[in-house]
């Protein structure tokens, strides 16, 4: 008898995520993650409510304080809406997609330097970026390969999966590419918002650098979904991408552009905006989707 409610509960929630499984993985992607960085944001790092610090790891304490966050919310909640509606076999199929590697060369080229030349562009044609741009020094050059691989098992293992192997699938089932990934490009913005709160958001944190930061998570999310669909629909490819923007950005970008106004923080988001746009007017709105691509 005692057991009885908790099963009647269990099955109910069951009931709804298999009706509502995408607004069930964008609850518990948000959710968990939100839950997880509260005592991040609450810390002497945030509000200082809390009397204690993340501890540093590599870079900064993000590794500690941001990425268990990171991976108990997308990552976590692609795997249990899987697992409840699709079972066994759904997750052997998600796991199987985490290992499609087989995508054109050309592809990888842009992830790997085209999407770093956007971002170099962008800043470049800021006021005054080319009087001042500068060749990074060796040391730059040698760490950039390791950051990237860390970047890769880091932020592309936690958010890819969960952002575009399981959301933007069932997103464009459902709607037009263009929609489905302006619908994605939101939520994930919005996701990232209590991060603002804490150094993460850096010095500037505020309306500017949320917007500014919102039309990057934007541009960005339409090329993804280009690749994605044009790459075989290619997890670790995706990952690679993503890692890379973050990559160029903290650990080259400062070194080619020392010194610069704050005006200088949009060139980055000027460069892949373009990009973006190039990737829709090129498509025409389609992004490579294929109705006839294989969805799992």
């Amino acid at each position: 008898m005692t057991s009885t409610p908790t099963v009647a509960q269990r099955n109910r929630w069951q009931a709804l995520v298999l009706r509502y499984p995408l607004t069930s993985f964008f609850t518990l992607a948000m959710g968990i993650s939100w839950l997880v960085w509260t005592p991040y944001i609450l810390s002497l790092d945030g509000f200082g409510i809390l009397h204690f610090r993340y501890s540093d790891f590599l870079i900064s304490n993000q590794l500690t304080a941001i990425l268990p966050g990171a991976y108990l919310g997308p990552l976590a909640a692609a795997f249990t809406v899987t697992a409840i509606t699709e079972g066994r076999d759904g997750l052997r199929r998600w796991r199987r997609r985490l290992f499609q590697v087989r995508a054109g060369i050309w592809w990888y080229v842009l992830a790997l330097v085209g999407v770093p030349a956007a971002i170099f562009m962008g800043t470049l044609a800021m006021d005054g970026a080319e009087d001042a741009l500068r060749i990074p020094s060796v040391s730059v050059l040698a760490v950039y390969v390791p950051m990237l691989v860390l970047q890769f098992f880091t932020t592309g293992l936690a958010e890819e999966p969960g952002w575009r192997d399981f959301a933007l699938t069932r997103l464009q089932q459902r709607h037009r590419p263009m929609v489905a990934t302006t619908i994605l490009g939101i939520l994930w913005t919005i996701w990232h918002l209590p991060l603002f709160l804490t150094p993460w958001g850096g010095p500037d944190a505020g309306p500017e650098a949320i917007g500014r930061f919102f039309l990057l998570t934007m541009a960005i999310s339409f090329v993804i979904t280009l690749v994605f669909n044009k790459a075989r629909q290619s997890v670790p490819l995706i990952m690679v991408l993503h890692a890379n923007v973050n990559n160029f950005i903290s650990v080259a970008w400062s070194q080619f552009f020392p010194g610069g106004p704050p005006d200088w923080f949009w060139g980055p988001t000027l460069g892949l905006s373009l990009l973006a746009v190039i990737v829709i007017l090129a498509t025409r709105g389609k992004l490579g989707f294929s109705a006839n691509a294989t969805q799992a």
